[in-house]
């Protein structure tokens, strides 16, 4: 159980990170991995956006949810 939820946790940072290089070459989601990983993100990061707003007109949502995934994750891989 505990590698299954290793593995999920995981894969989203390594969407979390491909969606940052997408963001960078093309801003909006044509590209079906790019869309694929927006739709897998975006459910996550949406709500962060709101209550955080952008800091000097970067977005800083992508790294709070990144620092909270690796935190969760450390507590994971501690815990068992």
């Amino acid at each position: 159980m505990v590698v299954v939820l290793e593995v999920v946790l995981y894969a989203f940072m390594a969407c979390l990170l491909i969606r940052a290089v997408f963001s960078w070459i093309e801003p909006y989601p044509k590209n079906r991995v790019h869309r694929l990983t927006f739709d897998v993100t975006e459910p996550f990061l949406a709500p962060v956006r709101r209550l955080v707003p952008p800091i000097g007109g970067f977005d800083i949502a992508f790294l709070l949810v990144f620092i909270a995934v690796s935190m969760v994750l450390s507590l994971v891989q501690r815990s068992f």
